[in-house]
C-alpha cells in the first residue's frame, strides 16, 4: 500500500477519510496517496482557523517575522525530502530549473517575505485632524493551487498571508498534493495549531471553499475557466480574491541580437519546467532577418537538454504532468502541422507514456491552437515578423496579459518596446524571471491582483482608515 499523505487539521495529522492515489508521471506508478476530504473536514479546519485568527492576528509584526523565518529555515532543513517527493509527484527532474531549484526557491521566498512589514500610513496630520491608514488582516484565507509548481506557489499564497496576520487553508491541486501536504505538516513547528491548514481533495473541494461563509477571502492560482468560476463563487458573499491565471506570453525578438547568446535564454524562457508554467514564453515573434539563425541556436539548445525520470539525477527535462494536459499540448501541435507548419525539432509523440519531446515549429501562425491559445508544455511556434508596429499589435491582440519579453542588442531600443506591451510584468533579454520584490500578475484575464513584495503582502489586508 502507498504511504499516506495526511490531511493537516488545527495542527495534527488527519487521516479520516477514503484516500486517492497520487500518480508518479515519470512511470505510471503511485507515489503515495492522499485523504479525499469532504465539507466535514473543511467545516473542522475552519473552525480551527477562525479560532486560530483570533490570537495570532493581534500577534506583534516582529513575532509573525519571527515564525516565517523560522518556516524557511525548517524548508532547509528538510529540503531534500521535500524535492525528492516534489519530484516523485510532480515529474520534475531534481536536477536542472527543477524540484531542488523550487524547494530553494521556496526557502528564499519565505525569507524574503518574513523581512516585509507594513507600517501605517499617517495621511493628514494638521489643524484640520489626523488620518491615518491601517492594513489588517482578512480573516481566513482559502488558497487553491495547481500542479506545476505546487510548493513555491504554496509559498506565495501562505506566507504573505500569515505574515499580515490572516490564517490559511490550502488546497493543494489532486495531482500534485503530497509535497503540500507534507510542507504544511513542517510548518507546523513554527505555528500555532490552526494557522496553516491543508486539506487534500479529488475534486469538489475548491467550490465549496469558495461557498464556505467561513471564509473570507480565496487566493486561486490557476487556469482562466477555473478562476471564472472561483469568481463567481467569491461573489455570494462577496469575498475577496486574488486570481494568478493563464498566460499566453508573447516575446518578441529584434534583428539586433546575437542568436547565440539568446539561445539558451530563450530555451528556458519557453521550456522552463517543461513549459509548464504560467509566465513561460508562448509565442515566439523572430524578426525575419535573424529568423533562421534564432531557431537553428535555439534547437540546438533543445537537443542538447536530457529529458527523462525526475529521480535520474541526469535529467533536466521531466515528463508532462498530466494525460490530460499532455493531450492538449499534442493538439495544438498537430493542429498546426495540420495547418502548414513546419517541425524544427521534437514532433507528435507516439508512445504511452507522458514523455513528450521538445517540440520547436516555425511558420506558426494566428489561426493555429499554438499560437492563439496556451499549450502549457513542451511546444514552442516562432512566427516571423517584419514590421515593428504589427508584431507588436499581434502581440497584445490576446485576452491574456500575464507576461511578456523583448530582446535586443540595444536596452534604450528594447525599453521603449516594452513601454508598448500590454502586460502584467515584461522582461528585456530574459522571460518569466520572477523576484519575490517585484510584484506580479496579469491584465485582462490573466487575472485580479498581485503577487509578491510589499505590493502583494497588501492583497492579504484590509484597509481600515483612522480619522481624529
Amino acid at each position: 500500500m502507498s504511504k499516506i499523505y495526511p490531511n493537516i487539521i488545527d495542527g495534527t495529522r488527519d487521516e479520516t477519510g477514503a484516500t486517492f492515489d497520487v500518480i508518479n508521471p515519470s512511470t505510471g506508478e503511485p507515489a503515495g496517496c492522499a485523504v479525499n476530504s469532504d465539507g466535514a473536514a473543511l467545516d473542522r479546519a475552519v473552525a480551527a482557523a477562525r479560532k486560530a485568527f483570533t490570537d495570532w492576528s493581534t500577534k506583534p509584526w516582529a513575532d509573525r517575522q519571527q515564525a516565517c523565518a523560522r518556516i524557511a529555515q525548517l524548508i532547509n532543513e528538510n529540503a531534500d525530502e521535500l524535492a525528492r517527493l516534489l519530484s516523485t509527484e510532480q515529474g520534475k527532474p531534481l536536477n536542472g530549473v527543477g524540484a531542488r531549484f523550487e524547494i530553494g526557491g521556496c526557502e528564499a521566498w519565505t525569507g524574503y517575505t518574513a523581512s516585509l512589514e507594513l507600517k501605517p500610513e499617517i495621511l493628514q496630520d494638521n489643524e484640520e485632524g489626523k488620518v491615518e491608514l491601517h492594513r489588517v488582516p482578512i480573516g481566513v484565507i482559502g488558497a487553491i493551487t495547481p500542479w506545476n509548481w505546487p510548493v513555491l506557489i504554496g509559498i506565495w499564497h501562505i506566507i504573505p498571508a500569515i505574515l499580515a496576520g490572516n490564517c490559511v487553508i490550502i488546497k493543494p491541486s489532486e495531482n500534485t498534493p503530497l509535497s503540500t501536504l507534507r510542507l504544511v505538516e513542517i510548518m507546523q513547528d513554527a505555528l500555532p495549531p490552526g494557522v496553516v491548514q491543508a486539506l487534500a481533495s479529488d475534486g469538489g473541494l475548491g467550490p465549496q471553499m469558495t461557498d464556505h461563509p467561513g471564509i473570507d477571502k480565496i487566493s486561486f492560482t490557476g487556469s482562466i475557466p477555473t478562476g471564472s468560476k472561483v469568481m463567481a463563487g467569491a461573489a455570494k458573499d462577496i469575498k475577496r480574491i486574488t486570481l494568478e491565471l493563464g498566460g499566453n506570453d508573447p516575446g518578441i525578438v529584434l534583428p539586433d541580437v546575437d542568436p547565440a547568446a539568446i539561445a539558451e535564454g530563450l530555451f528556458w524562457g519557453c521550456f522552463i519546467n517543461n513549459g509548464q508554467t504560467c509566465a513561460a514564453l508562448k509565442r515566439l515573434y523572430v524578426h525575419e532577418d535573424v529568423h533562421d539563425a534564432v531557431v537553428d541556436a535555439l534547437a540546438g539548445v533543445a537537443k542538447n537538454m536530457p529529458m527523462g525520470d525526475g529521480l535520474d539525477e541526469a535529467s533536466i527535462i521531466g515528463p508532462v504532468q498530466n494525460r490530460d494536459q499532455y493531450n492538449i499540448v499534442k493538439d495544438y501541435v498537430q493542429d498546426a502541422l495540420d495547418k502548414g507548419a513546419s517541425l524544427v525539432t521534437g514532433g507528435v509523440p507516439e508512445g504511452n507514456d507522458l514523455f513528450f519531446p521538445t517540440t520547436i515549429l516555425t511558420g506558426v501562425e494566428p489561426g493555429m491552437k499554438l499560437h492563439d491559445l496556451e499549450q502549457f508544455g513542451p511546444a514552442i511556434g516562432v512566427t516571423k515578423w517584419r514590421d515593428e508596429d504589427a508584431v507588436i499589435a499581434l502581440a497584445n491582440d490576446d485576452k491574456c496579459g500575464l507576461g511578456a519579453s523583448v530582446w535586443s542588442g540595444d536596452a534604450d531600443k528594447a525599453r521603449k518596446l516594452a513601454d508598448k506591451i500590454s502586460a502584467g510584468s515584461v522582461w528585456i533579454n530574459k522571460h518569466g524571471m520572477i523576484q519575490p520584490n517585484a510584484p506580479f500578475g496579469g491584465v485582462r484575464q490573466s487575472g485580479i491582483g498581485v503577487q509578491f513584495g510589499v505590493e502583494g503582502l497588501r492583497e492579504c489586508t484590509n484597509v481600515k482608515t483612522i480619522l481624529s
